[in-house]
């Protein structure tokens, strides 16, 4: 049996046939595709615009969702990424802004504090030690500034300023001065933390200082109670001052 010659199909009615096949027949119902015929070939004329205002109409672009083997991935917008790239970068606009007496009061409660401190440090020098560490000042921060915060509510302070504090002393005993201790009793301190529900992060810094300070290793266990524990006392009675002036002499 002789073989026909097959004669290929121009790259014009290719494109047609091709737009055939791709076309969704739902489209065609709606109204959205128009049909032409040429040279015997249906064909259709898809209209960009109306098409276009269809889809966003039906579904925002922002809760698209692409499938890929029978797996959905959500497909993210450009306004997605701006707000994600720059939203956490700008102050937050919901907020009040602050009046003069809201900076005011806490910075004279932050002062207070460390003069006290500071003269309880002049009593306690003959015996080489201090009450004023740098922990207290994110403290003084945390209660004066942001009172109704969770890491400034009573319990979760004195939890994680005893128990960090016991940590660190632990991590020394056993481990004794070193990357070994302060990275075992950091990693404790959030566990902790975690587990007695008692989110307070400044108290994460006390097992470090134990651990680098030769004066504080002297106190031993009554680390746990000083100088954490007890300038927390004193704060916390600056902080009902320092509410009392916010709430009642604002200027």
């Amino acid at each position: 049996m002789a073989s026909l010659p097959v004669k290929p199909l121009p790259s014009g009615h290719l494109q047609l046939l091709r737009q055939n096949l791709i076309t969704p027949p739902s489209m065609v119902s709606a109204g959205l595709i128009k049909r032409q015929h040429f040279l015997g070939l249906s064909s259709h004329d898809l209209s960009i615009d109306e098409s276009m205002r269809h889809m966003r109409s039906l579904r925002p672009w922002s809760s698209r969702r692409r499938v890929s083997a029978g797996v959905s991935m959500p497909v993210a917008s450009a306004d997605d990424f701006q707000a994600v790239s720059w939203e956490s970068w700008k102050p937050d606009k919901t907020s009040v802004p602050p009046s003069l007496s809201d900076a005011i009061w806490p910075a004279l409660g932050a002062f207070a504090a460390m003069a006290i401190m500071g003269r309880i440090d002049q009593m306690l020098n003959p015996k080489g030690i201090s009450m004023s560490v740098a922990p207290l000042g994110a403290v003084s921060a945390i209660l004066f500034t942001t009172p109704s915060a969770p890491a400034a509510r009573k319990y979760n302070m004195f939890m994680a300023q005893i128990g960090c504090s016991t940590i660190g002393v632990l991590a020394f005993s056993v481990f004794g001065p070193g990357w070994l201790a302060r990275s075992t009793a950091l990693a404790a301190s959030i566990a902790f933390m975690v587990i007695a529900r008692a989110n307070h992060p400044p108290a994460a810094s006390l097992p470090l200082l134990f651990i680098d300070g030769a004066k504080l290793q002297k106190l031993n266990f009554w680390y746990a109670l000083f100088p954490g524990a007890a300038a927390c006392i004193l704060l916390c009675f600056l902080q009902e001052i320092v509410c009392y002036l916010k709430e009642n002499f604002k200027f």
